[in-house]
């Protein structure tokens, strides 16, 4: 779909990384259960995606703990406008393929009619 680019978090923008993956020391009270690091973390690059305008969901590591490559995020009018061309894309070789086997018909047809 997109081709992924290359980031680079700040320094502060990896301590908060690092610190929302730290287990949190809970007392357990009912059926209450807090969020477990990962959750934490998870949220903290969906965070980190739409303060960079990444999709956090395609995040892989880089050559350094600071640098990652992601699939930027689109923009509404860029979606709409994604939508509209894959439609027209689909429609063009919908088009292609039924004048292909039209084509195709039309000659089967030809050669019955000739008698050969």
């Amino acid at each position: 779909m997109y081709p992924r680019v290359n980031f680079e978090m700040s320094e502060t923008d990896l301590a908060e990384l690092l610190d929302a993956c730290k287990p949190v020391p809970v007392i357990m009270v009912g059926n209450y259960r807090p969020s477990s690091p990962q959750e934490n973390a998870n949220r903290a690059w969906k965070a980190l995606g739409k303060k960079m305008g990444f999709d956090y969901m395609t995040v892989q590591p880089g050559n350094t703990q600071r640098e990652f490559s992601a699939v930027p995020s689109e923009t509404e009018p860029q979606r709409i406008e994604r939508l509209k061309r894959e439609a027209e894309t689909k429609r063009a070789s919908e088009i292609a393929r039924l004048e292909t086997e039209i084509a195709d018909k039309q000659a089967q047809l030809f050669y019955l009619k000739s008698g050969d």
